[in-house]
């Protein structure tokens, strides 16, 4: 049965879907607006969950070369009040059962999973126009295509979406800014003895400092402030060390041992504002498109569901259409039923973690999300 399956977007949900599709002899395409895998970087470390992430691993036939990359005992976690006082101590895991791998490294294993032609980069969507059963994609290029199957896999401000739902993500009222010291302990002793063994979180009502420390010894996270959007817009990060400086005014009650992750910060403060798409998002059944991961259910990263939804999403979506040879239409409904109650599951989780991590109750309520996390997981 020929296929001509077009993915949009080379992120975590769209390569999985591709690997096991090439698994079983079914070629994808995906078109990627990038450049190349390494036109910048791709954040910090994700813990891959047994039941979605690891289980979308084992689909894929990487779960092998996902354990090669994973990161023992980098699952550590500290919490800390204003003050620098540990309120909550957990020491990294060998053999837990969420190992934390750098989403870079587990992009690029699936990358390299794939045949060198699978995906197209610099292929960047600019439009889309909607046909009865198949859609037309064009791309900055000049070229288009217009397959049997556009799979959107393109994110948060998905061109894909608009084919099946008008909604747009609604910003969450926090943003964080990216903050990070290079010389790790070479000149931040105190700083980083206070991370502990992997991330340390230091909460208050309204703000944060989130920062881990890696391998290497470098140290990466971020700051975190409940803000209007346009509170963060007005600050002119392209002059850094004012940035940083006006970001570490809001900490200045703080301990010096958590302001200078602020202050210090060697790296490009980048404001990234939280955003999210409506709990419990769906669409009705459109021929020939689906979504999948951010640009299907995006949310907030306080569930730690995004990149193993996205994951088990492609494993779900790829299982569909082998279950469904020459039926896409049944592919999709079948896909899709099971994803929105999933999705909407845990985007609900997410945003009320979201409003507890910066509540008036903070730094208690982190702990008790914490806690909460360890047994439902022991």
């Amino acid at each position: 049965m020929k296929h001509d399956i077009a993915i949009i977007g080379a992120g975590l949900g769209g390569l999985l879907l591709a690997r096991v599709l090439h698994l079983h002899g079914i070629p994808a395409t995906i078109y990627e607006a990038e450049a190349a895998a390494d036109a910048r970087t791709q954040g910090g470390l994700l813990d891959i969950h047994t039941e979605t992430g690891q289980r979308a691993l084992r689909d894929a036939g990487l779960i092998d070369a996902f354990k090669s990359i994973a990161l023992p005992g980098e699952d550590a976690k500290r919490i800390v009040d204003c003050t620098g006082a540990i309120l909550f101590d957990q020491p990294g895991a060998h053999g837990c059962d969420r190992p934390e791998v750098s989403r870079g490294a587990l992009r690029n294993m699936l990358i390299d999973s794939l045949p060198p032609d699978a995906v197209r980069w610099g292929a960047k969507v600019c439009a889309v126009a909607v046909g009865k059963r198949r859609h037309r994609v064009m791309f900055t290029n000049g070229q288009s295509i217009t397959p049997d199957l556009v799979v959107g896999a393109d994110g948060a401000w998905s061109r894909i979406r608009p084919l099946l739902a008008d909604t747009q993500p609604g910003y969450s009222g926090i943003c964080f800014i990216e903050i990070g010291l290079l010389d790790g302990v070479a000149q931040h002793q105190a700083a980083v003895d206070a991370i502990g063994g992997g991330t340390l979180m230091a909460v208050a009502p309204g703000k944060g400092i989130m920062v881990h420390q890696g391998a290497g010894g470098e140290v990466r996270g971020y700051a975190a402030l409940r803000k209007p959007e346009g509170w963060v817009h007005a600050i002119d990060f392209s002059d850094a060390r004012a940035a940083l400086e006006r970001v570490a005014r809001e900490f200045g009650d703080w301990s010096p041992s958590l302001r200078v992750f602020v202050r210090e910060s060697q790296v490009v403060p980048v404001a990234r504002p939280i955003h999210a798409l409506p709990v419990g998002m769906r669409w009705d059944r459109v021929p020939g498109v689906t979504l999948l991961g951010d640009a299907a259910h995006l949310m907030s990263p306080f569930a730690g569901e995004g990149a193993n939804l996205a994951l088990f999403d492609g494993a779900q979506l790829a299982r569909a259409i082998l279950d469904h040879p020459g039926d896409t239409d049944a592919a999709l409904r079948a896909y899709e039923a099971e994803l929105f109650p999933r999705s909407a599951a845990c985007a609900d989780a997410s945003a009320r973690n979201l409003a507890l991590f910066f509540g008036d109750d903070a730094p208690g309520s982190v702990v008790d999300i914490v806690k909460r996390t360890r047994r439902q997981h022991a």
